[in-house]
C-alpha cells in the first residue's frame, strides 16, 4: 500500500515560488545599496536555484509526516475536549510543541 504523500512537481513549484521572491528582495536591496553607495555596481547576476531530486523526495516526506503528527495531536485535543472535529483552535495549540519538536 502506498502512502499518500505531496506531489513532488508541487513542492518544486512553491520553493522555485520561495526562490524568486528572495532573490527580487535580495536584488532590490543590492540595487538601492548601490544607489546610495554611488560607486561602481557590484550586484551578482541572477543564477537559478535549483533542487536535487533526492532532496525534493525528503522534503515531500518530511512535509507529510509534519502534516500526520499536526492532526494525530490536533485529533487528540479534540477527543480530550469531546470534539468529533478537529477545530482552527486545537492546531493552535499543538503548533508550539510540534514546531519544537521538529
Amino acid at each position: 500500500m502506498e502512502e499518500n504523500t505531496f506531489d513532488p512537481e508541487l513542492i518544486r513549484a512553491i520553493f522555485r515560488l520561495v526562490w524568486e521572491k528572495r532573490g527580487a528582495e535580495r536584488e532590490k536591496n543590492q540595487h538601492s545599496e548601490n544607489e546610495a553607495e554611488a560607486g561602481p555596481s557590484t550586484t551578482k547576476r541572477s543564477r537559478l536555484t535549483t533542487v536535487n531530486m533526492n532532496a525534493l523526495k525528503v522534503s515531500c516526506e518530511l512535509l507529510r509526516v509534519l502534516v500526520a503528527e499536526a492532526i494525530q495531536r490536533a485529533a487528540a485535543i479534540a477527543e480530550a475536549e469531546g470534539s468529533l472535529k478537529i477545530e482552527a483552535t486545537h492546531l493552535e495549540r499543538i503548533l508550539p510543541q510540534l514546531l519544537l519538536d521538529f
